[in-house]
Protein backbone atom coordinates (compact mmCIF):
# COMPACT_ATOMS: atom_id res chain seq x y z
CA UNK A 1 0.00 0.00 0.00
CA UNK A 2 1.03 3.46 -0.39
CA UNK A 3 3.05 4.49 2.14
CA UNK A 4 1.10 8.05 3.17
CA UNK A 5 -2.48 5.75 3.23
CA UNK A 6 -0.58 3.56 5.78
CA UNK A 7 0.00 6.26 8.01
CA UNK A 8 -3.45 7.97 7.86
CA UNK A 9 -5.04 4.14 8.90
CA UNK A 10 -2.41 4.46 11.63
CA UNK A 11 -3.49 7.27 13.18
CA UNK A 12 -7.26 6.22 12.82
CA UNK A 13 -6.18 2.62 14.67
CA UNK A 14 -4.49 4.74 17.20
CA UNK A 15 -7.82 6.67 17.99
CA UNK A 16 -6.90 10.07 16.65
CA UNK A 17 -9.77 12.05 16.11
CA UNK A 18 -8.56 15.20 14.53
CA UNK A 19 -4.60 16.71 13.72
CA UNK A 20 -3.62 20.22 13.30
CA UNK A 21 -1.74 20.99 10.41
CA UNK A 22 -0.91 24.58 7.69
CA UNK A 23 -0.32 22.95 4.98
CA UNK A 24 2.50 22.45 1.97
CA UNK A 25 3.75 21.10 -0.58
CA UNK A 26 5.41 18.40 1.33
CA UNK A 27 2.50 16.98 3.65
CA UNK A 28 0.03 17.31 0.51
CA UNK A 29 0.31 13.35 0.48
CA UNK A 30 -0.12 12.73 3.72
CA UNK A 31 -3.46 15.61 3.89
CA UNK A 32 -4.86 13.85 0.87
CA UNK A 33 -4.36 10.02 2.40
CA UNK A 34 -5.73 10.92 5.74
CA UNK A 35 -9.12 13.27 4.21
CA UNK A 36 -9.83 10.57 1.67
CA UNK A 37 -9.19 7.21 3.86
CA UNK A 38 -10.37 7.99 7.34
CA UNK A 39 -12.88 9.78 9.60
CA UNK A 40 -10.30 12.21 10.80
CA UNK A 41 -11.17 15.72 11.15
CA UNK A 42 -8.40 17.83 9.83
CA UNK A 43 -7.82 21.24 11.82
CA UNK A 44 -6.54 23.97 9.27
CA UNK A 45 -4.63 26.62 11.48
CA UNK A 46 -2.74 29.26 9.79
CA UNK A 47 0.51 29.17 11.45
CA UNK A 48 2.51 26.10 12.18
CA UNK A 49 3.07 27.47 15.67
CA UNK A 50 -0.29 27.28 16.48
CA UNK A 51 -0.88 23.83 15.14
CA UNK A 52 1.77 22.54 17.79
CA UNK A 53 0.35 24.26 20.29
CA UNK A 54 -3.75 22.80 19.36
CA UNK A 55 -1.73 19.66 19.03
CA UNK A 56 -0.35 20.23 23.12
CA UNK A 57 -3.68 20.41 24.32
CA UNK A 58 -5.46 18.19 22.59
CA UNK A 59 -2.46 15.76 24.05
CA UNK A 60 -2.97 17.07 27.61
CA UNK A 61 -6.79 16.70 27.25
CA UNK A 62 -6.81 13.33 25.42
CA UNK A 63 -4.04 11.65 27.07
CA UNK A 64 -2.71 10.55 23.46
CA UNK A 65 -0.76 11.90 21.32
CA UNK A 66 -1.80 15.23 19.80
CA UNK A 67 -0.86 15.05 15.85
CA UNK A 68 0.43 18.27 14.07
CA UNK A 69 1.98 18.00 10.39
CA UNK A 70 4.18 20.36 8.74
CA UNK A 71 6.00 20.96 5.47
CA UNK A 72 9.27 21.04 5.22
CA UNK A 73 11.28 24.46 5.75
CA UNK A 74 9.78 27.08 7.37
CA UNK A 75 6.74 24.81 8.63
CA UNK A 76 8.71 22.50 10.65
CA UNK A 77 10.82 25.45 11.95
CA UNK A 78 7.57 26.69 13.00
CA UNK A 79 6.13 24.15 15.14
CA UNK A 80 9.36 24.22 17.12
CA UNK A 81 8.53 26.39 20.06
CA UNK A 82 5.32 24.38 20.37
CA UNK A 83 7.18 21.31 20.17
CA UNK A 84 9.18 22.34 23.03
CA UNK A 85 6.24 23.46 25.00
CA UNK A 86 5.01 19.69 25.02
CA UNK A 87 8.51 18.69 26.04
CA UNK A 88 8.97 20.91 28.96
CA UNK A 89 5.63 20.48 30.12
CA UNK A 90 4.93 16.77 29.33
CA UNK A 91 2.60 16.83 26.64
CA UNK A 92 2.59 13.41 24.84
CA UNK A 93 2.42 14.71 21.15
CA UNK A 94 3.57 13.26 17.63
CA UNK A 95 4.89 16.17 15.29
CA UNK A 96 4.91 14.98 11.17
CA UNK A 97 6.80 17.14 8.95
CA UNK A 98 7.45 16.67 5.37
CA UNK A 99 10.63 16.50 3.59
CA UNK A 100 12.20 17.14 0.21
CA UNK A 101 12.85 13.84 -1.97
CA UNK A 102 16.05 12.18 -0.57
CA UNK A 103 17.48 12.69 -3.91
CA UNK A 104 17.41 15.95 -2.84
CA UNK A 105 18.68 16.01 0.69
CA UNK A 106 22.01 17.35 0.60
CA UNK A 107 23.23 14.77 3.06
CA UNK A 108 27.29 15.44 3.81
CA UNK A 109 27.75 17.98 0.64
CA UNK A 110 29.61 20.74 2.12
CA UNK A 111 26.72 23.01 0.68
CA UNK A 112 23.96 24.53 2.71
CA UNK A 113 20.80 23.08 0.99
CA UNK A 114 20.43 21.42 -2.28
CA UNK A 115 16.41 20.93 -2.07
CA UNK A 116 14.39 24.30 -2.09
CA UNK A 117 13.04 24.12 1.90
CA UNK A 118 15.96 21.23 2.74
CA UNK A 119 16.24 21.77 6.34
CA UNK A 120 17.79 19.80 9.24
CA UNK A 121 14.59 19.98 11.65
CA UNK A 122 15.83 16.48 12.73
CA UNK A 123 19.06 18.70 14.37
CA UNK A 124 17.26 21.43 15.43
CA UNK A 125 13.96 19.02 17.18
CA UNK A 126 16.81 16.49 19.07
CA UNK A 127 17.39 18.76 22.17
CA UNK A 128 13.15 19.46 22.98
CA UNK A 129 12.15 15.91 21.90
CA UNK A 130 11.61 12.17 23.50
CA UNK A 131 13.06 11.02 19.97
CA UNK A 132 13.76 11.81 16.28
CA UNK A 133 13.13 9.89 13.49
CA UNK A 134 14.27 10.54 9.69
CA UNK A 135 12.31 7.99 7.76
CA UNK A 136 14.80 6.99 4.52
CA UNK A 137 13.71 3.56 4.16
CA UNK A 138 9.44 3.51 3.97
CA UNK A 139 9.73 -0.29 5.01
CA UNK A 140 10.98 1.41 8.20
CA UNK A 141 7.26 3.42 8.56
CA UNK A 142 5.33 0.74 10.35
CA UNK A 143 7.89 -0.15 13.43
CA UNK A 144 9.38 3.36 13.37
CA UNK A 145 5.55 5.07 14.23
CA UNK A 146 4.80 2.45 16.47
CA UNK A 147 7.66 3.22 18.36
CA UNK A 148 6.81 6.89 18.43
CA UNK A 149 3.43 6.71 19.92
CA UNK A 150 5.11 4.26 22.40
CA UNK A 151 7.64 6.79 23.45
CA UNK A 152 5.54 10.40 23.36
CA UNK A 153 3.06 8.27 26.07
CA UNK A 154 5.63 6.11 27.95
CA UNK A 155 7.34 7.01 30.98
CA UNK A 156 7.28 11.02 31.40
CA UNK A 157 5.16 12.02 28.20
CA UNK A 158 6.56 14.33 25.22
CA UNK A 159 7.17 14.56 21.58
CA UNK A 160 8.18 13.04 19.10
CA UNK A 161 8.90 14.38 15.88
CA UNK A 162 8.56 12.04 12.24
CA UNK A 163 10.29 13.45 8.96
CA UNK A 164 9.72 12.16 5.73
CA UNK A 165 10.53 12.76 2.76
CA UNK A 166 8.12 13.47 0.26
CA UNK A 167 9.15 10.56 -2.19
CA UNK A 168 8.89 8.13 0.76
CA UNK A 169 5.56 9.09 1.68
CA UNK A 170 4.04 8.05 -2.00
CA UNK A 171 6.58 4.99 -2.00
CA UNK A 172 4.84 1.28 -1.61
CA UNK A 173 5.26 -0.38 1.51
CA UNK A 174 4.26 -4.12 2.71
CA UNK A 175 3.32 -3.10 6.43
CA UNK A 176 4.18 -5.98 8.94
CA UNK A 177 3.25 -4.69 12.43
CA UNK A 178 6.08 -4.71 14.94
CA UNK A 179 4.92 -5.78 18.47
CA UNK A 180 5.03 -3.79 21.43
CA UNK A 181 5.85 -5.23 25.03
CA UNK A 182 4.47 -2.65 27.77
CA UNK A 183 7.10 -1.06 30.27
CA UNK A 184 6.86 -2.35 33.56
CA UNK A 185 7.65 0.42 36.74
CA UNK A 186 10.30 -1.08 39.05
CA UNK A 187 8.19 -0.99 42.24
CA UNK A 188 9.12 0.15 45.84
CA UNK A 189 10.43 -1.44 48.81
CA UNK A 190 8.29 -2.33 50.88
CA UNK A 191 10.80 -0.38 53.45
CA UNK A 192 11.13 3.12 52.02
CA UNK A 193 7.16 2.86 51.99
CA UNK A 194 6.83 1.94 55.85
CA UNK A 195 9.13 5.15 56.62
CA UNK A 196 6.98 7.16 54.76
CA UNK A 197 3.38 5.49 55.93
CA UNK A 198 5.37 6.34 59.80
CA UNK A 199 6.01 9.78 59.00
CA UNK A 200 2.88 10.59 57.91
CA UNK A 201 1.40 9.75 61.06
CA UNK A 202 3.67 11.63 63.40
CA UNK A 203 3.87 14.75 61.17
CA UNK A 204 1.99 17.85 62.75
CA UNK A 205 2.30 20.19 59.30
CA UNK A 206 2.42 18.17 56.18
CA UNK A 207 1.71 19.03 53.21
CA UNK A 208 1.72 17.26 49.49
CA UNK A 209 2.55 19.31 46.35
CA UNK A 210 1.34 18.26 43.12
CA UNK A 211 2.52 18.74 39.99
CA UNK A 212 1.71 17.96 36.56
CA UNK A 213 2.76 14.80 36.66
CA UNK A 214 -0.49 13.90 37.74
CA UNK A 215 -1.82 14.65 34.87
CA UNK A 216 0.49 13.79 32.82
CA UNK A 217 0.51 10.14 34.44
CA UNK A 218 -3.57 9.60 33.92
CA UNK A 219 -3.57 9.15 37.84
CA UNK A 220 -6.07 12.24 38.84
CA UNK A 221 -8.08 9.27 40.48
CA UNK A 222 -5.47 7.68 42.10
CA UNK A 223 -4.48 10.93 43.18
CA UNK A 224 -7.76 11.48 44.60
CA UNK A 225 -8.14 8.46 46.75
CA UNK A 226 -4.60 9.17 47.90
CA UNK A 227 -5.73 12.64 49.21
CA UNK A 228 -8.85 11.28 50.96
CA UNK A 229 -7.25 8.42 52.66
CA UNK A 230 -4.18 10.10 53.83
CA UNK A 231 -5.72 13.44 55.20
CA UNK A 232 -3.27 15.30 53.66
CA UNK A 233 -3.16 19.25 52.82
CA UNK A 234 -2.40 20.21 49.01
CA UNK A 235 -0.79 22.70 47.62
CA UNK A 236 -0.32 23.31 43.90
CA UNK A 237 1.98 24.05 40.88
CA UNK A 238 1.19 26.27 38.26
CA UNK A 239 0.52 23.49 36.15
CA UNK A 240 -1.62 21.67 38.37
CA UNK A 241 -4.00 24.00 40.14
CA UNK A 242 -6.67 21.69 39.04
CA UNK A 243 -5.51 18.74 40.62
CA UNK A 244 -7.97 19.47 43.50
CA UNK A 245 -11.35 21.96 43.56
CA UNK A 246 -11.36 25.17 45.34
CA UNK A 247 -13.51 24.63 47.22
CA UNK A 248 -11.75 20.98 48.87
CA UNK A 249 -11.25 21.13 52.07
CA UNK A 250 -7.86 20.02 51.92
CA UNK A 251 -6.80 22.29 48.75
CA UNK A 252 -4.19 25.18 50.72
CA UNK A 253 -3.73 26.92 47.11
CA UNK A 254 -0.92 27.61 44.34
CA UNK A 255 2.63 28.13 45.45
CA UNK A 256 5.63 29.89 43.56
CA UNK A 257 6.90 33.15 42.32
CA UNK A 258 3.71 34.71 42.26
CA UNK A 259 1.76 32.15 44.52
CA UNK A 260 -1.01 32.76 46.97
CA UNK A 261 0.64 34.54 49.70
CA UNK A 262 -0.74 31.94 52.33
CA UNK A 263 0.39 28.87 50.65
CA UNK A 264 3.72 30.20 50.79
CA UNK A 265 3.67 30.65 54.12
CA UNK A 266 2.47 27.06 55.02
CA UNK A 267 4.87 25.67 52.18
CA UNK A 268 8.23 27.41 54.75
CA UNK A 269 6.11 26.10 57.80
CA UNK A 270 5.23 22.74 56.68
CA UNK A 271 7.06 19.83 58.94
CA UNK A 272 6.61 17.12 55.94
CA UNK A 273 6.98 17.19 51.68
CA UNK A 274 5.21 14.71 49.89
CA UNK A 275 6.41 15.91 46.03
CA UNK A 276 4.18 14.01 43.53
CA UNK A 277 5.11 14.83 39.88
CA UNK A 278 7.10 17.72 40.02
CA UNK A 279 10.08 19.24 39.30
CA UNK A 280 10.57 21.75 41.91
CA UNK A 281 12.18 24.49 39.70
CA UNK A 282 13.15 28.21 40.29
CA UNK A 283 9.34 29.04 39.66
CA UNK A 284 8.28 26.77 42.43
CA UNK A 285 11.03 27.45 45.08
CA UNK A 286 12.28 30.77 44.80
CA UNK A 287 16.55 31.09 44.36
CA UNK A 288 17.01 29.98 48.01
CA UNK A 289 16.41 26.55 48.71
CA UNK A 290 17.94 26.11 52.06
CA UNK A 291 14.37 27.24 54.25
CA UNK A 292 12.72 24.32 52.31
CA UNK A 293 15.50 21.43 53.06
CA UNK A 294 15.17 21.52 56.53
CA UNK A 295 12.32 19.25 56.53
CA UNK A 296 11.89 15.63 55.29
CA UNK A 297 10.93 15.63 51.68
CA UNK A 298 9.38 12.42 49.74
CA UNK A 299 10.30 13.24 46.40
CA UNK A 300 8.04 10.50 43.69
CA UNK A 301 8.94 11.21 39.71
CA UNK A 302 10.04 8.88 37.14
CA UNK A 303 12.75 10.79 35.76
CA UNK A 304 15.92 10.11 38.32
CA UNK A 305 17.52 13.94 37.15
CA UNK A 306 14.67 15.58 38.76
CA UNK A 307 15.26 14.14 42.35
CA UNK A 308 17.65 15.87 44.29
CA UNK A 309 18.67 18.23 41.53
CA UNK A 310 17.77 22.10 43.14
CA UNK A 311 16.56 20.89 46.45
CA UNK A 312 18.66 18.37 48.28
CA UNK A 313 18.07 16.27 50.88
CA UNK A 314 15.11 14.46 49.40
CA UNK A 315 14.29 10.89 49.44
CA UNK A 316 14.03 9.64 46.34
CA UNK A 317 10.91 7.50 44.93
CA UNK A 318 11.91 7.10 41.52
CA UNK A 319 9.28 5.17 39.68
CA UNK A 320 5.76 6.44 38.32
CA UNK A 321 2.70 7.65 39.91
CA UNK A 322 0.63 5.05 39.19
CA UNK A 323 2.38 2.50 41.07
CA UNK A 324 3.49 4.27 43.80
CA UNK A 325 -0.52 5.49 44.52
CA UNK A 326 -1.28 1.45 43.87
CA UNK A 327 1.30 0.08 46.22
CA UNK A 328 0.82 2.69 48.96
CA UNK A 329 -2.80 2.11 48.60
CA UNK A 330 -2.44 -1.88 49.99
CA UNK A 331 0.26 -1.15 52.46
CA UNK A 332 -1.81 1.32 54.06
CA UNK A 333 -5.36 0.15 53.90
CA UNK A 334 -5.79 -0.64 57.41
CA UNK A 335 -4.47 2.26 58.80
CA UNK A 336 -6.58 5.20 59.81
CA UNK A 337 -4.91 8.99 59.46
CA UNK A 338 -5.91 11.90 61.39
CA UNK A 339 -6.64 14.79 59.63
CA UNK A 340 -4.02 17.55 61.32
CA UNK A 341 -7.09 20.04 62.31
CA UNK A 342 -4.85 22.54 63.92
CA UNK A 343 -2.86 22.68 60.89
CA UNK A 344 -5.69 23.27 58.26
CA UNK A 345 -6.75 26.12 61.27
CA UNK A 346 -3.84 28.02 61.15
CA UNK A 347 -4.13 27.97 57.48
CA UNK A 348 -7.66 29.27 56.80
CA UNK A 349 -6.17 31.46 59.33
CA UNK A 350 -4.01 32.90 56.92
CA UNK A 351 -5.34 32.31 53.94
CA UNK A 352 -8.11 35.04 55.91
CA UNK A 353 -5.22 37.17 56.66
CA UNK A 354 -4.29 37.46 53.12
CA UNK A 355 -7.21 37.29 50.92
CA UNK A 356 -6.05 36.81 47.20
CA UNK A 357 -8.65 39.13 46.08
CA UNK A 358 -7.09 41.93 48.56
CA UNK A 359 -3.36 41.86 47.34
CA UNK A 360 -4.02 45.12 45.03
CA UNK A 361 -5.61 48.16 45.00
CA UNK A 362 -5.88 48.98 41.12
CA UNK A 363 -7.47 51.91 39.51
CA UNK A 364 -10.33 50.46 38.17
CA UNK A 365 -10.89 46.78 37.76
CA UNK A 366 -9.08 44.50 40.08
CA UNK A 367 -7.87 41.33 37.99
CA UNK A 368 -8.41 38.91 41.00
CA UNK A 369 -11.84 39.82 41.99
CA UNK A 370 -12.53 39.39 38.05
CA UNK A 371 -11.12 35.81 38.18
CA UNK A 372 -12.79 35.41 41.02
CA UNK A 373 -16.99 36.66 39.33
CA UNK A 374 -15.61 34.80 36.10
CA UNK A 375 -15.22 31.27 37.55
CA UNK A 376 -18.60 31.59 39.58
CA UNK A 377 -20.91 31.55 36.19
CA UNK A 378 -18.38 29.60 34.18
CA UNK A 379 -19.59 25.86 34.95
CA UNK A 380 -20.35 24.88 31.60
CA UNK A 381 -16.59 25.47 30.97
CA UNK A 382 -14.08 22.47 30.76
CA UNK A 383 -11.35 23.88 30.58
CA UNK A 384 -9.68 27.10 31.22
CA UNK A 385 -6.21 28.20 29.33
CA UNK A 386 -4.10 30.97 30.17
CA UNK A 387 -1.63 32.39 27.92
CA UNK A 388 1.47 33.96 29.94
CA UNK A 389 2.02 37.22 31.48
CA UNK A 390 0.31 38.71 34.58
CA UNK A 391 -2.94 37.54 33.42
CA UNK A 392 -1.27 33.90 34.03
CA UNK A 393 -1.14 34.59 37.35
CA UNK A 394 -3.76 36.43 38.14
CA UNK A 395 -6.25 33.12 36.84
CA UNK A 396 -4.04 30.92 38.78
CA UNK A 397 -4.18 32.66 41.83
CA UNK A 398 -7.91 33.49 42.05
CA UNK A 399 -10.01 31.14 39.76
CA UNK A 400 -12.32 29.02 41.66
CA UNK A 401 -12.14 25.35 39.75
CA UNK A 402 -14.54 23.27 39.65
CA UNK A 403 -13.86 19.33 40.23
CA UNK A 404 -13.46 18.24 36.84
CA UNK A 405 -12.37 21.17 35.15
CA UNK A 406 -8.61 21.82 33.96
CA UNK A 407 -6.46 24.59 33.96
CA UNK A 408 -4.13 24.42 30.67
CA UNK A 409 -1.04 26.75 30.48
CA UNK A 410 2.69 26.69 28.80
CA UNK A 411 4.96 26.44 31.72
CA UNK A 412 8.42 25.09 30.98
CA UNK A 413 8.29 27.11 28.09
CA UNK A 414 6.59 30.07 28.88
CA UNK A 415 5.42 30.73 25.45
CA UNK A 416 3.06 34.02 24.75
CA UNK A 417 0.72 33.24 21.84
CA UNK A 418 0.12 29.59 23.52
CA UNK A 419 -3.62 29.91 24.72
CA UNK A 420 -5.83 31.23 21.55
CA UNK A 421 -4.49 28.07 19.56
CA UNK A 422 -4.47 25.92 22.17
CA UNK A 423 -8.23 26.15 23.37
CA UNK A 424 -9.02 25.32 19.95
CA UNK A 425 -6.74 22.22 20.62
CA UNK A 426 -8.58 21.52 24.11
CA UNK A 427 -12.11 21.99 22.54
CA UNK A 428 -11.99 19.68 19.64
CA UNK A 429 -10.40 16.88 22.00
CA UNK A 430 -13.58 17.39 23.87
CA UNK A 431 -15.97 17.52 20.91
CA UNK A 432 -16.30 21.12 20.97
CA UNK A 433 -16.86 21.66 24.08
CA UNK A 434 -16.50 25.23 25.82
CA UNK A 435 -13.36 26.78 27.04
CA UNK A 436 -12.28 30.34 28.61
CA UNK A 437 -8.97 32.06 27.40
CA UNK A 438 -7.44 34.10 29.79
CA UNK A 439 -5.04 35.96 27.30
CA UNK A 440 -3.09 39.45 28.03
CA UNK A 441 -2.94 42.09 25.26
CA UNK A 442 0.58 41.19 23.93
CA UNK A 443 -0.11 37.59 23.96
CA UNK A 444 -2.86 37.75 21.81
CA UNK A 445 -1.33 39.62 19.14
CA UNK A 446 1.00 36.80 18.34
CA UNK A 447 -1.12 34.44 17.38
CA UNK A 448 -4.48 36.67 16.49
CA UNK A 449 -5.25 35.43 13.00
CA UNK A 450 -6.26 31.97 14.56
CA UNK A 451 -9.76 33.43 15.63
CA UNK A 452 -10.74 32.70 11.91
CA UNK A 453 -10.31 29.02 13.05
CA UNK A 454 -12.01 29.62 15.89
CA UNK A 455 -15.25 30.82 13.81
CA UNK A 456 -14.82 28.66 11.17
CA UNK A 457 -15.04 25.72 13.16
CA UNK A 458 -17.49 27.01 15.17
CA UNK A 459 -15.84 26.79 18.51
CA UNK A 460 -17.80 28.09 21.68
CA UNK A 461 -14.51 29.38 22.94
CA UNK A 462 -14.98 32.48 25.38
CA UNK A 463 -12.25 34.74 25.09
CA UNK A 464 -11.14 37.15 28.07
CA UNK A 465 -8.42 39.91 26.65
CA UNK A 466 -7.08 41.35 29.45
CA UNK A 467 -5.98 44.52 27.83
CA UNK A 468 -3.38 47.00 30.39
CA UNK A 469 -2.12 47.80 27.05
CA UNK A 470 1.79 47.35 27.98
CA UNK A 471 3.45 44.02 28.75
CA UNK A 472 2.91 44.15 32.36
CA UNK A 473 4.76 41.19 34.21
CA UNK A 474 7.97 42.75 32.31
CA UNK A 475 6.84 46.21 32.80
CA UNK A 476 6.28 45.31 36.44
CA UNK A 477 10.10 43.88 36.37
CA UNK A 478 11.22 47.86 34.66
CA UNK A 479 9.33 49.24 37.73
CA UNK A 480 11.67 47.54 40.23
CA UNK A 481 15.27 46.97 38.21
CA UNK A 482 15.25 49.70 35.78
CA UNK A 483 13.81 52.85 37.63
CA UNK A 484 10.54 52.61 35.39
CA UNK A 485 12.25 52.68 32.51
CA UNK A 486 9.45 51.21 30.19
CA UNK A 487 11.71 50.60 26.79
CA UNK A 488 9.34 47.63 24.56
CA UNK A 489 6.58 47.36 26.87
CA UNK A 490 5.00 50.82 27.18
CA UNK A 491 6.87 52.84 25.55
CA UNK A 492 7.13 51.94 22.05
CA UNK A 493 4.42 49.01 22.15
CA UNK A 494 0.63 49.62 21.63
CA UNK A 495 -2.52 47.32 21.26
CA UNK A 496 -5.72 47.58 19.34
CA UNK A 497 -9.16 47.67 20.34
CA UNK A 498 -9.58 44.22 20.27
CA UNK A 499 -13.48 44.48 20.00
CA UNK A 500 -12.84 46.17 16.76
CA UNK A 501 -10.76 43.26 16.05
CA UNK A 502 -13.33 40.53 17.26
CA UNK A 503 -16.23 41.99 15.05
CA UNK A 504 -13.93 41.82 11.86
CA UNK A 505 -13.91 38.09 12.73
CA UNK A 506 -17.54 38.20 12.90
CA UNK A 507 -17.34 37.40 16.72
CA UNK A 508 -20.15 38.62 19.36
CA UNK A 509 -17.81 41.20 21.61
CA UNK A 510 -17.98 43.18 24.52
CA UNK A 511 -15.56 45.49 26.08
CA UNK A 512 -15.70 46.43 29.75
CA UNK A 513 -13.64 48.92 31.84
CA UNK A 514 -15.18 49.28 35.54
CA UNK A 515 -16.03 46.94 38.29
CA UNK A 516 -19.55 47.73 38.28
CA UNK A 517 -19.67 46.05 34.53
CA UNK A 518 -17.87 42.16 35.62
CA UNK A 519 -21.32 40.50 37.10
CA UNK A 520 -23.10 42.18 33.35
CA UNK A 521 -20.40 40.84 31.18
CA UNK A 522 -19.45 37.40 32.69
CA UNK A 523 -23.19 36.56 32.43
CA UNK A 524 -23.24 37.80 29.14
CA UNK A 525 -20.68 35.27 28.04
CA UNK A 526 -23.35 32.30 29.37
CA UNK A 527 -26.81 33.58 28.43
CA UNK A 528 -29.20 31.33 26.73
CA UNK A 529 -28.22 32.66 23.21
CA UNK A 530 -24.49 32.82 23.59
CA UNK A 531 -23.37 29.45 25.60
CA UNK A 532 -22.65 27.53 22.09
CA UNK A 533 -21.03 30.82 20.58
CA UNK A 534 -17.24 32.11 20.48
CA UNK A 535 -17.37 35.37 22.01
CA UNK A 536 -14.70 38.06 23.18
CA UNK A 537 -14.84 40.30 26.04
CA UNK A 538 -12.45 42.82 26.39
CA UNK A 539 -11.63 44.45 30.02
CA UNK A 540 -9.49 47.05 30.53
CA UNK A 541 -7.15 46.96 33.02
CA UNK A 542 -5.14 50.36 34.63
CA UNK A 543 -1.74 49.96 33.14
CA UNK A 544 0.37 50.05 36.19
CA UNK A 545 -1.30 46.94 37.85
CA UNK A 546 0.67 44.93 39.07
CA UNK A 547 1.04 41.27 40.43
CA UNK A 548 1.32 40.71 43.92
CA UNK A 549 2.20 38.58 45.75
CA UNK A 550 5.44 38.26 43.88
CA UNK A 551 8.58 36.59 45.75
CA UNK A 552 11.44 39.14 46.50
CA UNK A 553 14.21 37.55 44.94
CA UNK A 554 16.87 36.32 46.56
CA UNK A 555 14.62 36.01 49.65
CA UNK A 556 13.29 32.62 50.95
CA UNK A 557 9.76 32.38 49.43
CA UNK A 558 7.95 33.28 52.41
CA UNK A 559 9.06 37.09 51.78
CA UNK A 560 6.84 38.29 48.93
CA UNK A 561 6.09 41.92 47.57
CA UNK A 562 4.81 44.15 47.98
CA UNK A 563 5.98 43.65 52.10
CA UNK A 564 9.24 42.67 51.18
CA UNK A 565 12.00 44.09 48.84
CA UNK A 566 14.47 41.92 46.34
CA UNK A 567 17.93 41.87 47.38
CA UNK A 568 18.93 41.17 43.85
CA UNK A 569 17.98 41.06 40.09
CA UNK A 570 15.83 38.53 39.02
CA UNK A 571 17.96 35.23 36.98
CA UNK A 572 14.49 33.79 35.24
Amino acid sequence: MKASDFIADFLEKKEIKSVFELSGGMITHLLDSISQRTQINIVTMHHEQAAAFAADAYGRVTGLPGVALATSGPGATNLLTGIGSCYFDSSPAIFITGQVNRHELKGERAIRQLGFQETDIISMAKPITKACFQINNPDEIPDIFEKAFRIASEGRPGPVLIDIPMDVQRAQIEPVPETIQDVVCQDLSERDLNNLLADIQKAKKPLVLVGRGVKAAKCQELFDQFIEQTQIPVISTLLAVDAIEYEHELRVGFIGSYGNRWANIAFGESDLLIVLGSRLDIRQTGADTKFIENRKIYHIDCEEGEINNRVKGCVPFLTDLKTFFNQFAVLSSKLEFEKPLSWLEYINDLRNQWPDTKELTPIGINPNVFMSQLSEVSEKAFSYLADVGSHQMWAAQSLRLRKGQLFLTSGGMGAMGFALPASIGASIAKEKAPVVVIIGDGCMQINIQELQTIVRNKLPIKMIVMNNKSLGMIRQFQDSYFDSRYQSTYWGYDAPDFEKVAKAYGLGTKTISTTEEIDQAVKWLWDNDNSDKPLLLQVMIDTHTNTYPKIAFGKPLTEMEPFAKPIEMEGT
